[in-house]
């Protein structure tokens, strides 16, 4: 009896989540558009041009995510949210994922009950002074004001750390990146703490970028990626392998450029043939055409072309790939096995 009850638990649980997990694919596909929650603006990561198109890092995650599923990367409806309202969002269904440099914890995971199917950044945050001030490490922050972005894994990495080191700060909280940045220019603090690449996304909007510097101290670990709503099994199955399609051409050497061609007929790589659809039925696996991952790289290149592109040392963010290099080099990117 006792058996025959958890069994058939197991089963209204199962139909539940199928039936969840189902409803986001089938939302997208009949909307005909991505609602994907993102920053309000951060160069590099997620924001406006001048002609209203959003660009940036996480905005191409969130276009090949519209490509897999609907073959159109320009089918996508950003939605802008703060710090604050970004999981309230997501969890009322407000958007389909949540791609806003958003870093994987365990409350987060747990009793906030989202899913963050993959990384695509491995950051950890830091402290940015005005040169001026003369300071070169965080240890030498004794009574500064920090200005902090509410509502975000920053606030309690900030307190340990000052903690831990035996020093004081005055907190000076902020709703934005925007108002951060606008009263850490004012003077209003004299540090400004996020996640070191939102430090130099910032400071890479400043009339003088030299003028700011960004301390050598990392104190925290940030895996930063897309997130869905728990239960989303089958959506969270179309993210996370999305994100390790870029990861994946990237090593295999599969671009925007060559995709087409190498995706005409098989190559000598059955990896690349999976990945591709030119071999196997992963697509159907996940609900999704044959040739998904080809326009998913069509749109914007792999992994490390999005990279370089929109925030890699030779653009105004000036970040190096560092953990975000592919295993192969030393760092932690690891597009997982297409078969």
């Amino acid at each position: 009896m006792t058996k025959t009850v958890f069994i058939g638990a197991l089963a209204v649980a199962g139909l539940t989540a199928g039936i969840a997990s189902a409803a986001t694919l089938d939302d997208v596909k009949a909307r005909g558009s991505l609602k994907c929650g993102s920053n309000e603006g951060l160069a590099g990561f997620a924001a406006p041009d001048a002609n209203g198109n959003w660009e940036g890092f996480d905005v191409s995650l969130c276009r090949a995510i519209a490509a897999a599923v609907l073959g159109d990367g320009q089918a996508v409806e950003f939605v802008p949210l703060t710090s604050q309202t970004r999981f309230t969002a997501l969890a009322a269904g407000e958007v389909d994922v949540l791609v806003r440099n958003s870093t994987w914890t365990f409350t987060r995971d747990t009793d906030l009950a989202l899913d963050f199917p993959a990384i695509n950044y491995y950051d950890g945050q830091g402290f940015m002074v005005p040169r001026a001030l003369g300071v070169s490490s965080a240890a030498e922050l004794d009574g500064a004001t920090v200005c902090i972005q509410t509502g975000t894994t920053t606030e309690l990495n900030l307190a340990d750390y000052f903690r831990a080191n035996g020093i004081s700060y005055e907190p000076v909280p902020v709703a934005t990146n925007a108002e951060g940045q606008q009263q850490y220019l004012a003077g209003a603090c004299d540090v400004y703490t996020t996640d070191i690449s939102g430090l130099a996304a910032t400071r890479a909007t400043f009339e003088a970028p030299g003028d700011h510097v960004i301390l050598p101290e990392v104190v925290s670990k940030e895996p930063l990626g897309p997130a869905v709503r728990h239960g989303d099994n089958a959506w969270g199955d179309i993210v996370r392998w999305t994100t390790h399609a870029l990861v994946a051409a990237e090593e295999y050497g599969v671009t925007k450029a060559n995709v087409a061609e190498l995706a005409a007929a098989p190559t000598d790589n059955p990896e690349v043939n999976r990945l591709l659809g030119t071999e196997g039925e992963l697509g159907a696996m996940i609900g999704l055409d044959a040739d998904w991952a080809v326009k998913v790289l069509s749109v914007a290149g792999n992994y490390g072309e999005i990279f370089e592109a929109n925030i890699g040392e030779s653009t105004a963010v000036g970040l190096a790939r560092g953990l975000n290099a592919q295993w192969t080099d030393g760092g932690l990117m690891y597009g997982g096995p297409f078969r």
